[in-house]
């Protein structure tokens, strides 16, 4: 365990191996950060995304990046928008934008995570539309919209069969009940290993979310899990500390193989981890 003194958080690399059933992946030792609040959390995750993106232009590669929705990730979208130290940084001519998930509903809906991105940044940045990748969920038919984002995907990058996407970044969210992207407790989704994108039937919210599937999230460069409040403490407790219940936890599935792997949490939401006992 290797302790961050920079002012107002400490990191964690907590190194471990998990391998069980048709959720076999390779695991590598996620990086905890946990930080005083969500402003903070903003911050520590814009560096990040941003040094990804800038190692990426200098390797000579096209930088891509899976948003997330919900309403942790606001902040920092604002600061990519608004923040001058942070907006210059990123060349945003560059930059391919996706998303994780999508609800099913229309851009303009206000449940749409498309509508959420673009209003906190995207209509505020010098990005191409043509940079700009959305789910078109307001197909009524959540399969054939699933089809056609993974569609994209594989035109966007150059995929032959049985490859996966290599995001620079993927940012994600948790729920209380241990959700990410749109993979829920239960879902058939889950298990999902050969499609990059799927219409996963949630029961208990009686419709449908598209989603990145967990091979595509694991086949990332790095991902950043975004996690605040302490409505989130218990889940985030049996994720990073409990036993191996992706059924019912699917944020453990989220474990890249050969990338980075950062959760980054604030005090609220690291309440229940036994590091901060």
């Amino acid at each position: 365990m290797r302790v961050d003194h920079s002012p107002g958080s400490r990191y964690y690399d907590k190194g471990t191996m998990q391998t069980e059933g048709k959720y076999a992946v390779s695991l590598t030792g996620p990086e905890i950060m946990i930080v005083p609040d969500a402003e903070v959390l903003s911050a520590r995750a814009a560096h990040l995304l941003v040094t990804q993106i800038e190692g990426t232009v200098q390797a000579g590669t096209r930088p891509t990046v899976a948003l997330t929705g919900g309403s942790t990730p606001k902040r920092l979208y604002h600061l990519l928008a608004h923040d001058d130290a942070v907006r210059r940084r990123i060349p945003w001519n560059e930059v391919h934008f996706f998303w994780g998930d999508e609800r099913h509903v229309p851009p303009e809906h206000g449940d749409s995570n498309y509508r959420m991105a673009r209003e906190a940044f995207l209509s505020a940045v010098p990005v191409s539309a043509q940079n700009i990748h959305r789910i078109h969920a307001e197909n009524t038919d959540a399969s054939a919209a699933a089809t056609e984002y993974e569609r994209q995907l594989r035109t966007l990058f150059g995929l032959e069969e049985g490859q996966f996407p290599r995001f620079t970044c993927v940012l994600l969210g948790m729920g209380a009940d241990g959700h990410t992207a749109s993979l829920f407790p239960g879902t058939a989704a889950l298990g999902e290993q050969r499609c990059l994108v799927v219409a996963n039937w949630v029961e208990q919210l009686q419709t449908y979310r598209i989603t990145l599937t967990v091979p595509v999230l694991n086949s990332a460069e790095l991902v950043i899990f975004l996690v605040s409040g302490r409505e989130k403490a218990e889940a985030l407790r049996a994720v990073l500390e409990g036993a191996w219940q992706p059924e019912q936890f699917p944020a453990q599935l989220i474990r890249p193989a050969e990338g980075r792997l950062v959760w980054i949490v604030d005090h609220a939401a690291a309440s229940r981890l036994t590091c901060e006992g």
